[in-house]
């Protein structure tokens, strides 16, 4: 693997250097950037710098992102002219309220959002580049969302959507009590939650307009109903409620396609976990599957193009328990024998890899490679922060940073250091 690496492996310092990477992406429709951490400024520098070439080079028509629907949607809306009512991307940004706040609300994403916006003013309706969130989580805002337009537009949805709302309105907003309730006391609103996505299938027609109210309504619809399902079987199933979701992500994917019609391209930023096929990692000795597998599942993996993304060592932004404040803490060097410290022991460089079709077999042997979430122990690390991986037929090509920085949240306030 080590010879390997030498032999294939290039240097990178700009994006200017990575003009084979973008050449190798080819005509695909689809492609999915990653990270392995959600707390790294350099992953999200490198990934806005890839998505605006892709944008201007290769006409990709909007990015979507690991992140809830309602809250990417103040951002969608802000690029594309749809938000009067503020021009500070930062106001906008505060709609990302929800721990982890951080992984969108951060200044590495101030300048990308700035510079869709600008991009989108030069151009113009149908060729607006969009902002989109794929996520599962935001079951209450999905339908605070639907009410608020339905109540508008005096929609015949409407008296679904209250039904389906007074079914959650007991749980008081808290996942985790209705979670146990639907797990363990077979008390759920499955059945209203599928007759609220129905109901807005059946009237998709009613809601358009020029400001994506359709799409925002289908995709609100469907959080409801999968979200519902993630958390009814989170408690019992954590290899069925991860399905669950990136199953989610991928049908949110569909319905943004969908609605850009034979036009549109995506670029998917999302953690290494679920842009990584999972079929070459052992994830599938689970019967678990991941967003990446799926749409090579789905579109054919001519048309789909993966870039997984990691470090060595330095600093990251996560936190010691699920909720907890914000630390900037250490990342420690890679593991001895990992596809990390093997990539460093080459050169401590930044470096990128085209896995083809000449060379994949000889990226084949399975090695542990670093997962970062926003639940993070360094001193823990080596107990399971390591994914058994297939390098080669896990992505297209691997981007290398051998020292990283934390991600600068916006609020800092809650960043301990």
């Amino acid at each position: 693997m080590l010879k390997a690496i030498n032999k294939y492996a290039k240097p990178f310092n700009t994006t200017d250097d990575l003009d084979p990477l973008i050449d190798a992406i080819g005509d695909a429709k689809y492609v999915l950037l990653g990270e392995s951490s959600h707390g790294t400024s350099e992953f999200y520098s490198l990934r806005a710098e890839l998505s605006k070439r892709l944008i201007k080079e290769k006409g990709f028509s909007f990015i979507a992102v690991e992140g809830d629907w309602p809250s990417c949607q103040s951002i969608n809306q802000y690029i594309k002219g749809f938000n009067h009512l503020t021009n500070d991307v930062r106001r906008v940004l505060e709609s990302f309220n929800r721990w982890p706040a951080w992984m969108w609300a951060n200044q590495e994403m101030t300048g990308l959002i700035e510079w869709l916006k600008d991009y989108n003013q030069q151009t113009n309706l149908s060729q607006k580049v969009g902002f989109y969130g794929l996520d599962v989580y935001s079951l209450w805002e999905s339908m605070d969302e639907i009410i608020r337009y339905l109540e508008k537009t005096n929609s015949r949805s409407l008296q679904a959507a209250k039904k389906a709302f007074s079914c959650f309105e007991p749980f008081n907003r808290n996942h985790e009590s209705y979670a146990v309730s639907a797990g363990y006391l077979s008390e759920d609103c499955t059945r209203e939650a599928l007759e609220l996505l129905a109901s807005i299938q059946r009237n998709k027609w009613k809601f358009e307009d020029n400001q994506e109210s359709s799409l925002n309504m289908e995709v609100n619809a469907l959080v409801t109903a999968n979200a519902e399902e993630y958390y009814r079987t989170m408690v019992k199933s954590d290899s069925k409620s991860w399905n669950v979701r990136d199953h989610h992500m991928v049908e949110a994917l569909n319905s943004v396609m969908n609605f850009y019609g034979d036009r549109g391209k995506a670029i998917i930023w999302e953690h290494n976990t679920h842009v990584g096929d999972a079929r070459a990692t052992d994830m599938k000795e689970e019967g678990m599957v991941n967003v990446g597998q799926i749409i090579r599942e789905q579109k054919g993996s001519e048309n789909v193009y993966i870039v997984g993304f990691g470090t060595y060592s330095g600093t990251v932004v996560a936190s010691t328990e699920w909720g907890n404040d914000v630390q900037i803490m250490q990342v420690p060097p890679a593991q001895l024998g990992s596809w990390e410290s093997l990539m460093h022991k080459t050169s401590p460089a930044n470096k990128y890899l085209l896995f083809t079709d000449q060379n994949r077999q000889e990226f084949s042997t399975t090695i542990g490679h670093r997962a970062i979430g926003v639940v993070y122990r360094p001193e823990y690390e080596h107990f399971g922060n390591y994914v058994p991986s297939n390098m080669g037929q896990r992505y297209d090509s691997f981007i290398f940073f051998d020292q990283t920085k934390a991600l600068q949240p916006l609020i800092l306030e809650h960043v301990l250091t």
